[in-house]
C-alpha cells in the first residue's frame, strides 16, 4: 500500500514537471515555430553620403547612431542594375552576371537592356528565403527591378504597373520622373508592413530621378530627403522589431561633357566595332544613357593595343582596361563585358550622341558610373544576428548574410 501511494506520488509530480516544461517552453517560445525577425532592406537608388550629410534625417541619424554606419565602396560600373542584383543576391557580378543595365549579348552581337529575369545566374534573397519558408514582397519605383529580380518573391509591387486595387488603396501613382513616386512607393511599403504580418521581407527600391535633378545641398533637395526620412521613421513606428538594412547602388555627380566613342573612334580611325554605355536604361530623361565608364568592344583582337593607346589620348578618359584587368578588378563576368573598359575621369562621361563626337554639358547636368560615384553609406539597425561592423566592406553585403543557403 506505502509502494503505491509513494509510485502515485511520483506520477503526479511527474505530470506536474511534464506540465511545467510544456508550459515553459511555450512562454519561451521553444516548443512552437519561431518566425524569424522581420527584415527591411531599403535600397536608395543614388543615396550618397554628401545627400546624407547635407539633409537634416533624424531617423537616419538615429539608426546610424544606434546601429552599424559605413560608407563603403559600391560595384563598377557604378550603375543600378548591376549593384540592385549585387545587393539582392548577396554576390559579386562576375557570380550572378549583372555587368551593368546594359550589355551587348555574347550570342546576339546586339546591345540589349540588362534586365530579364533570365540574365541572373544566382539566387536571389528572396529565393533563399523561400527555401526557408519566409515570405517575402518587392517595392521598386522602376519596374525594370521587378523584371530582373521578381524570383522567389511573394508579391512584387511597381508604381509604373500598379494594379487598380493599389490605385484604389493610395490613389494614381505620380510620375516616374518626380520625388512623389517614391513617397508613393514608402506609402504601399507601409500599408503592407502594418497589414501582412505573415510577410517577413521586404526589400524597398527607390529611383534617383531626384539626385540626377538635384545637388545635395540643393532646397529642393533636402526637404525631399526631410519627407523620404520621414517614412524610415514611420516604417520604425510601425515595425519596431524589424531589422532595418540600408544601402545605395552609388552616388550622383555633376558632368560637364560626353564623349560619343563610337563616333571619335570613326573619326579617328581607330578600328572598333562598337562602344556602349552600361549606364544606357529605358529612363533616358535620368542621365540621357550617359556614363562615366564605358564598354568598347574589337573587330580584331589585335587590334587590342593600338584602340587602348588610342583611347587614352582622348582628354577626360582616366584609364582604359582589358577586359582581363576589368574582370579581375572589378570581379565582372568577362563573357559579359567588352573587350575594353573605359573610365572617365570626374567629370567626364560616354554615351551616344545625335550628331557631333563630344558635347558640353549643361550646369544641371548629374549622373553616374565612374569610380567617383562608387562610394555610398550602409546602415545596419535592430538586427538580431547581424555579423559584426568588420563584415560589410560593400553595398552588397548588407543582407548577404541573411537566410544561407543550405549548400554553404
Amino acid at each position: 500500500m506505502k509502494k503505491r501511494a509513494i509510485s502515485s506520488i511520483f506520477q503526479n509530480r511527474s505530470i506536474l514537471f511534464l506540465f511545467f516544461l510544456i508550459s515553459y517552453s511555450f512562454a519561451h517560445g521553444q516548443s512552437v515555430k519561431v518566425q524569424p525577425q522581420r527584415v527591411i532592406i531599403l535600397m536608395l537608388d543614388g543615396f550618397g553620403e554628401a545627400y546624407y550629410r547635407n539633409s537634416s534625417m533624424p531617423n537616419l541619424n538615429e539608426l546610424e547612431n544606434k546601429g552599424i554606419f559605413k560608407v563603403v565602396p559600391s560595384l563598377m560600373p557604378s550603375v543600378t542594375n548591376l549593384n540592385n542584383a549585387s545587393i539582392a543576391t548577396g554576390l559579386l557580378p562576375n557570380i550572378h552576371g549583372i555587368t551593368g543595365n546594359s550589355f551587348v549579348d555574347p550570342v546576339t552581337g546586339l546591345e540589349e537592356f540588362m534586365e530579364a529575369s533570365n540574365l541572373l545566374l544566382a539566387p536571389t534573397i528572396f529565393q533563399r528565403a523561400k527555401q526557408q519558408g519566409v515570405e517575402s514582397v518587392l517595392f521598386s519605383s522602376k519596374k525594370k527591378s521587378i523584371g530582373l529580380l521578381y524570383k522567389g518573391t511573394t508579391d512584387t509591387l511597381s508604381p509604373e504597373t500598379a494594379s487598380d486595387a493599389w490605385k484604389t488603396k493610395l490613389g494614381s501613382p505620380p510620375s516616374i520622373y518626380s520625388c512623389e513616386v517614391n513617397f508613393w512607393l514608402m506609402e504601399a511599403a507601409l500599408y503592407s508592413i502594418q497589414k501582412d504580418t505573415s510577410i517577413r521581407l521586404f526589400y524597398i527600391h527607390t529611383t534617383d530621378y531626384p539626385m540626377h535633378t538635384w545637388a545635395p545641398e540643393n532646397d529642393t533637395m533636402k526637404t525631399y530627403l526631410h519627407q523620404l526620412d520621414k517614412y524610415i521613421g514611420k516604417i520604425k513606428q510601425v515595425a519596431p522589431d524589424a531589422a532595418i538594412l540600408i544601402t545605395a547602388d552609388h552616388t550622383v555627380n555633376h558632368k560637364d561633357a560626353c564623349w560619343d566613342l563610337n563616333k571619335a573612334c570613326k573619326n579617328r580611325n581607330i578600328p572598333i566595332r562598337m562602344a556602349i554605355s552600361p549606364e544606357r536604361d529605358k529612363y533616358f530623361k535620368h542621365h540621357r544613357g550617359f556614363g562615366g565608364s564605358a564598354y568598347v568592344y574589337l573587330q580584331n583582337q589585335q587590334d587590342l593595343w593600338q584602340v587602348k593607346q588610342s583611347l587614352k589620348k582622348l582628354p577626360g578618359i582616366e584609364e582604359v582596361l582589358t577586359k582581363k584587368e576589368a574582370a579581375k578588378r572589378f570581379n565582372l563576368m568577362p563573357s559579359r563585358i567588352g573587350d575594353l573598359i573605359v573610365l572617365g575621369d570626374n567629370k567626364t562621361v560616354f554615351g551616344d550622341l545625335q550628331s557631333e563626337e563630344y558635347e558640353k554639358l549643361p550646369a544641371n547636368y548629374r549622373t553616374h558610373g565612374s569610380l567617383y560615384e562608387a562610394r555610398v553609406p550602409i546602415f545596419i539597425y535592430n538586427a538580431h544576428n547581424a555579423p559584426p561592423a568588420y563584415y560589410f566592406n560593400f553595398n552588397y553585403q548588407v543582407a548577404a548574410w541573411l537566410y544561407p543557403s543550405s549548400n554553404n
